[in-house]
């Protein structure tokens, strides 16, 4: 979770434990841990604990989920089609992303890395 994320939802530093491991960002860089905090989070009708580690970086994203909230949720993911499902009850749900979304998210993290507009291969768009 970024630090923005972690303010904007009024968590104070009191409420973090200690996390010590390493954390190198995409970017190759290490990256400054405030700490890690338990929280729970709602997808569609289902609620499962996630740890979080805070990290202080810039990221057009506020959060990344990884494999133990998807082992949590027995989630089955898709990133060719930009979803995520998971049973819920007797049903399957589903989480869609948006692909113009994840256009913007990556054109902001390429300007703020100073690379520029990024291009797509011809007939290509992301």
């Amino acid at each position: 979770m970024y630090l923005d994320l972690y303010k904007g939802l009024r968590l104070r530093p009191e409420d973090l434990t200690s996390y010590d491991s390493p954390l190198v960002g995409f970017d190759g860089k290490i990256v400054i841990l405030k700490g890690k905090i338990r929280l729970p989070v709602q997808a569609g009708s289902e609620v499962v604990e996630v740890d979080f580690i805070v990290v202080d970086a810039y990221s057009p994203y506020t959060a990344i989920v990884a494999r133990p909230w998807l082992h949590a949720m027995k989630v089955v993911p898709s990133t060719q089609h930009l979803k995520v499902k998971y049973p819920s009850g007797d049903r399957i749900e589903k989480l869609v992303g948006s692909q113009s979304m994840a256009r913007q998210c990556l054109v902001a993290a390429i300007r703020h890395q100073g690379g520029g507009e990024p291009s797509a291969p011809s007939g290509q768009g992301l």
